[in-house]
């Protein structure tokens, strides 16, 4: 970062909403220069096991956080991110945030949510519900039966599943296993859109959202013939999650003097309209063209990409008339476990000395590709896309007394990238066509899990020009609410960067990945679309034995025996 220049300069201010922490940003306008970032840790983090304070203990695939802990950031990270760059706050003129997504809250009327209301603190349901919470996936099975029997019409422009991520199936959740707080929840709302109210007082919808987590299609969500079939008490979920929508990049208002307080920022800049931490970052890899698939590379991965026409695409998590920017139909796919899974071998199976990324990768990068004999599969956190299963879990194949722990290491990087082609030849499959990739996240530093995904997939492979991608196309987004691009293709074309054409596939590798691929689609295939559901069957034994309703065998016995 460098100090800021210019007394006559103006500034915007991105703000992205991770999984553990949220990260401001200053950027200059003119040519989209970073000059100040900082970061502030959640202090609840994501909430798994209890709710805070002696709360009750949470069942399996629960994922929760803290509202308090967003607006932290807004107190934290905005004033340091200001000092660092050296920026006057009168030179700021917008402020823009994405978020996770689906990462939903019950509130009242007035934005409050409800787990801060002091008698609501210690039931589950009243807290945030995080992306990563899976625990819906009974009501998504009910939601995707009942529109297929149904034949509902939006249901294939979601690959034909709706995930157990998104609004509906947490909503219905809720509604189920605590229909009080489904009563007392006046409003449904994402993060996204929640914390815009916080900054401009102001509640709105962006239409990302509302498109891919929301099942909103064609100017409507599903009818309340469908919802009541659901469940008669569903029927008025539309009332919690309607409210104002807006398109991209538009002003959603104008900071509050609370908000002002908060941040050191002028009250009355433009606040722009929330988004997706992935579908924002496209606009800052310029990568808005269509046909170029953008790859949110962190702790799992989204898949986004603009087309020029509608299709229906097996497996995908939506597709929305301008839900990456307007005047395209932009795709989402996704994969559920991707720096998670890596880090979960670093932690937990990695001897001492090869127990680091980087000493991994070493030993990895010098083998051959398929030297190790193994072939995974990357659902350790479920499968987003293409089966939509949050149910399913990891496997790795080939295992003998001679495998080593960077054998396993490189066959989780590269069972990643099979899933990542598995949705690239679906999009293909369908008539929407994928030209090149462009990587952005934290994952982009690893050149051999780069090089592995250019092999993989046979496409040339971009990097995004920033290690913030999210918040500076968050930054962008604030330009334009601004006033001072036309566009998001305009400001894209001025403030955001690319490094084109880093990674060319080797086609020596990629003919020895095409053979280990058709193994692992066949694999998928099997685990994935009924042909052994034994990943299923060892979840359900699991949820009921940490549930208490299955016998456990005496572990002294068990070795014994």
């Amino acid at each position: 970062m460098s100090s800021a220049d210019g007394a006559g300069e103006r500034y915007v201010v991105g703000v992205d909403y991770g999984t553990l922490s949220g990260r401001a940003l200053v950027v200059r306008v003119r040519d989209g220069a970073e000059v100040g970032t900082a970061v502030h840790e959640y202090r609840h983090g994501v909430i798994e096991s209890a709710l805070p304070g002696g709360g009750p203990a949470l069942p399996p695939d629960w994922a929760l956080q803290d509202p308090e802990d967003y607006r932290d950031v807004l107190r934290h990270a905005v004033p340091a991110a200001l000092s660092a760059a050296g920026v006057r706050p009168d030179q700021v003129i917008g402020i823009g945030t994405d978020f996770t997504a689906c990462t939903v809250l019950p509130t009242l009327a007035d934005g409050t949510p409800l787990c801060e209301i002091p008698e609501l603190r210690h039931r589950p349901h009243a807290w945030v519900k995080l992306w990563k919470h899976h625990a819906a996936q009974p009501h998504a099975d009910r939601i995707n039966a009942l529109a297929h029997e149904r034949r509902e019409p939006w249901i294939g422009r979601y690959g034909g599943k709706i995930s157990a991520e998104w609004q509906f199936a947490k909503g219905l959740q809720l509604l189920v296993e605590d229909p009080d707080i489904y009563r007392r929840a006046e409003r449904f709302i994402e993060a996204a859109d929640w914390i815009v109210w916080q900054l401009c007082g102001t509640e709105t919808r962006n239409v990302c959202t509302a498109g891919y987590k929301g099942i909103r299609q064609d100017g409507r969500y599903p009818s309340s013939d469908y919802l009541s079939a659901l469940d008669p008490g569903f029927a008025d979920i539309v009332t919690k999650l309607d409210g104002p929508l807006l398109p991209l990049g538009v002003r959603a208002g104008t900071l509050t003097a609370r908000a002002a307080a908060w941040t050191g920022l002028p009250e009355g800049i433009a606040v722009a309209v929330g988004n997706v931490d992935a579908h924002v970052t496209a606009a800052a890899a310029r990568a808005l063209t269509p046909g170029r698939l953008v790859a949110i590379m962190g702790t799992s991965t989204c898949h986004v990409l603009n087309g020029d026409r509608p299709a229906e695409v097996p497996g995908m998590c939506g597709v929305v008339d301008g839900g990456i920017s307007p005047g395209a139909w932009g795709y989402e796919a996704g994969q559920s476990g991707v720096g998670d899974i890596f880090g979960w071998f670093v932690k937990h199976a990695a001897p001492a000395g090869a127990d680091s990324h980087e000493r991994l990768t070493e030993l990895a990068a010098a083998q051959p590709v398929g030297a190790h004999g193994l072939l995974a599969l990357d659902w350790w956190n479920g499968n987003r896309s293409l089966l939509v299963n949050h149910d399913l879990s990891g496997l790795i194949v080939g295992l003998t007394l001679a495998t080593r722990p960077p054998d396993v290491y490189r066959a989780l990087l590269e069972s990643t990238a099979y899933g990542t082609r598995m949705i690239i030849e679906a999009f293909v499959a369908a008539g929407v066509p994928v030209t090149d990739l462009v990587v952005a996240g934290g994952l982009t530093s690893n050149r051999l899990l780069m090089q592995i995904y250019a092999d993989v997939t046979n496409r040339p492979l971009s990097i995004i020009g920033s290690a913030q991608g999210p918040a500076l196309g968050s930054a962008i987004h604030a330009a334009v609410a601004a006033g001072a691009y036309p566009s998001i293709h305009e400001a894209s074309a001025a403030m955001g960067r690319v490094h084109e054409g880093v990674y060319r596939p080797d086609p020596d590798n990629v003919r020895a990945y095409d053979a280990l691929f058709a193994e692992y689609r066949a694999l998928h295939d099997h685990f994935g679309r009924g042909g052994n559901d034994v990943m299923l069957r060892l979840r359900a034994i699991r949820n009921a034995a940490l549930d208490g309703s299955v016998p456990q065998a005496d572990p002294v016995l068990e070795v014994a025996g």
